[in-house]
Parts: C-alpha cells; structure tokens; sequence
C-alpha cells in the first residue's frame, strides 16, 4: 500500500511538473535581448507507473522541439551591413522554385556568377530571426496575404512564394493568374499569397497589367481608388508600394473628373506633391476600409536602380552590368538618384494615418546592393535578351528588377520579422 501511494505521489509531481512546462512554453519568453518563441513542439506521453488503474486517462506532455529568436522591438532592423554568408544564404535554390518567372532567374538566364545570392543583412543592435517557411504559414493559416502595387512587389511577392512553396508537398500548392490578380494557393493551410497590379495604387490609364500606357501619356486618377481597393477589402496582410513609375518623369498627370468623361482633362502636378495627393487617398481608404482585428497594413519604401555607376566610384562601369559585389562601406551615403521627398511623404503619411501602417525601409539597404539587379539576364517584351542585346547594355541593361533568389528575400525577412513578433 505504500508503494502503491509513494508511486502514485510520484506520479502526481511528475504531472504538476509536466503542466508547470506548459505554462512556460504557452507564451513569449522574454530573457535579456531576445525573445524566444516556440515554433514546433513533439508530444511525449508519460508512462504510467505500475499499480495505476488501466482506465486512467494517458497525461501529455508538450515540450518544445526548437525556438525562434524574435529581435527586441527596439531594435532598428533597417541599419546594418551586409555580411557575406554562403552558408546560410541563398534561403532557396533558383532551381527548385517552379514558379519563378523568368525574367528574374538570372543564372538559368546565363549569368555566369552567383555570389550576389550569399549576401546576408545583419542589422547592428540584433539579428534577423531565421527564416522558417512552417511557422510563417501557422500564422498564414485560413489568411489571405497580399501584395499590391508595382512590378517591385510583384518581385517580392515572387520571392514570397518561393520562401514557402518549399514547405508544402507537391500537388498542394498551385498558381493562377487572372488578370490584375495573381494567386498562390496553398491547400493544406488554407493560405492564399497574391499579387495585384496596381502601379499608382490609385485608378490610372496603366491599370492593364499587359498593355501600359505611353510614359507621356499616363494619367492617374488621384481621387479613385475604390475600382482597385474593392478586391482589398478582407485581406488579411495587405503589403503596399508605389514608387518606380513615378520616376519617369518630373511631373505627374492627375486627372480632372473621371476617365469616363468625353474630354479628359487633367494637371500637370510636381512629382511629389502629386504622390503626396495619391498616398492621402490611399491612406483615407485604409482608415474607412481596414479593421485592424482582422488586417495588418505594411507599406514597402522605394526599391533604388542603379543606371549611373559613378554614383559608386567606377566611372568605367556600365550601368549595373557585371557589378559582383555590394558597395561594403555603408558609412558613405548613396546618391542614387532616389527621390527621397517621396520617402518622406511615405514616412509622413503612414505615421499619421488613424490606422496603424508598418512602414518596411527597405531602401537604403538597398541602395548598396549594385550587384544584385538582373542586368541583361532578363526579358524585355516577354523574350530572353539575345547575345547581341546582351552585349550591349547600355541600351538593355534592367537595373530596376532583381535577381531571385537575392535582394527581395531580405525584404521577406524584414517582413517575416514583422508578422511572427506582432501576430
């Protein structure tokens, strides 16, 4: 009979123990700079000590597997250095993506070098939390993630796609395009990854993913967003830019009245008053659209183009062709050419809105990397550059797009970032 209590007391401890590590693996766990998060956990049934009845209900034990460091909230994920790391970097083989266009798969596209893919962001005051595709879709479960703007996000949506396609079983995933929408399906969470085209943001004469209006003749519509902010409404990460086709010139179009009116008048506005007037529109339409239970609302800064390489020292360089390398010293500023007014507008705005909108700066981190562009290993009009093309590329380099895998997937990581520590 004593035997039978002191095993039966024993195994009343080992369940209060067993609970206790519950309570501890339940939450966050804060200790000095770091915050661990539980991202897998194994089941350990405890065995039942000889003399306890049959019909006893089998206790389970939840302990973690491994553990995700979170960066302190203080911690500015944007200033840093990029650290060359072939071990951890690229996050996903180019071949093994299926889904990559091929205007962004600059190896199969016959570039020789490949080191641009290994280059890691290393913030000063922390690190990156490691990129895990599973965790990322626990928290994208039954959710709609999506990417809206210009052909720079659809960049990073691409990379987006390949960071977690890798978790999923084949003839679980799929990819649809119809449309200003893309979509990447993932069955097995219920999860859906899209891409809308929409380059002002605001309605314009460019809405057409395909066929693009004369860069003269663009007009956008400041006022109107609703034709594009309808198939917004719901989602449950919405990640916005608008930015690269506001470069192509000095000022902007904006249109009197409606495209639907029998003469189309319009203003000539300066470049970043006109952006200032759209991402106001754009900001009332999250304030009235957005219930922050539901969605959280980012908003991508400028991605930078490197055309000019005496902006990084080689008077010699053409273009951003056969630059294998980040400019390393990030204590001398970029002069790139980048409309920082138009920075500050995004700055402004995002943090004035009554609906909070996470501003991802991704762009003087960005301004550093000269090497990572897809250059003449890319299409133009829906075909692959021909050697002659290629050999001339100061007429055919592309130094607005990236290369993947490469500089977009540290976009992801900031993102990633973002969502694990706020979810």
């Amino acid at each position: 009979m004593y035997s039978f209590l002191a095993m039966k007391s024993s195994f009343g401890i080992l369940v209060m123990f067993s609970l206790a590590l519950i309570m501890v693996f339940k939450f966050s766990i804060f200790k000095g700079d770091s915050r661990l998060v539980v991202t897998k956990s194994m089941l350990i049934s405890t065995q039942k000590p000889l003399g306890i009845m049959e019909e006893e209900d089998e206790e389970e034990v939840i302990l973690p597997e491994e553990e995700v460091i979170l960066p302190p909230e203080d911690c500015d994920l944007f200033t840093g250095n990029w650290v060359f790391d072939n071990l951890t970097h690229p996050l996903y083989r180019e071949d093994e993506c299926e889904f990559l266009s091929r205007q962004v798969t600059c190896v199969r596209n016959g570039r020789p070098d490949s080191s641009y893919q290994n280059w890691r962001w290393q913030p000063h005051q922390c690190s990156l939390p490691k990129f895990k595709a599973k965790l990322l879709l626990e928290k994208l479960r039954g959710k709609r993630l999506m990417f809206v703007g210009d052909s720079l996000n659809r960049n990073q949506w691409e990379s987006m796609i390949c960071l977690l396609q890798s978790a999923v079983p084949q003839g679980k995933k799929s990819l649809s395009k119809t449309g200003d929408l893309n979509v990447f399906k993932i069955e097995e969470y219920n999860t859906t990854v899209e891409y809308y085209w929409a380059p002002f943001l605001v309605e314009s004469n460019s809405d057409n993913p395909t066929m693009h209006s004369n860069i003269q003749d663009r007009l956008i519509n400041s006022k109107s967003i609703n034709i594009h902010g309808d198939k917004w409404k719901g989602v449950d990460y919405l990640v916005f830019n608008t930015y690269v086709w506001w470069m192509n010139t000095l000022s902007v179009k904006l249109l009197r009245g409606s495209f639907n009116d029998d003469l189309v008048k319009y203003d000539e506005i300066e470049r970043s008053i006109a952006y200032r007037e759209v991402l106001k529109t754009w900001a009332e339409w999250v304030e009235n659209n957005v219930d922050t239970k539901l969605t959280s609302v980012y908003f991508i800064s400028m991605s930078p183009v490197h055309y000019n390489s005496a902006h990084w020292n080689n008077p010699d360089g053409i273009r951003c062709a056969k630059e294998t390398a980040p400019v390393l010293n990030m204590s001398i500023p970029m002069y790139l050419g980048t409309d920082k007014r138009l920075f500050e507008v995004a700055e402004n705005v995002t943090q004035s809105t009554k609906v909070p909108v996470h501003l991802i700066n991704i762009t003087t981190l960005s301004e550093y990397r000269k090497d990572a562009h897809t250059s003449v290993y890319t299409l133009r009009q829906g075909k692959l550059l021909t050697p002659e093309q290629q050999a001339d590329p100061a007429a055919y380099a592309d130094c607005i797009h990236w290369c993947l895998p490469g500089l977009p997937d540290t976009w992801n990581e900031l993102l990633y970032a973002h969502i694990i520590s706020h979810s």
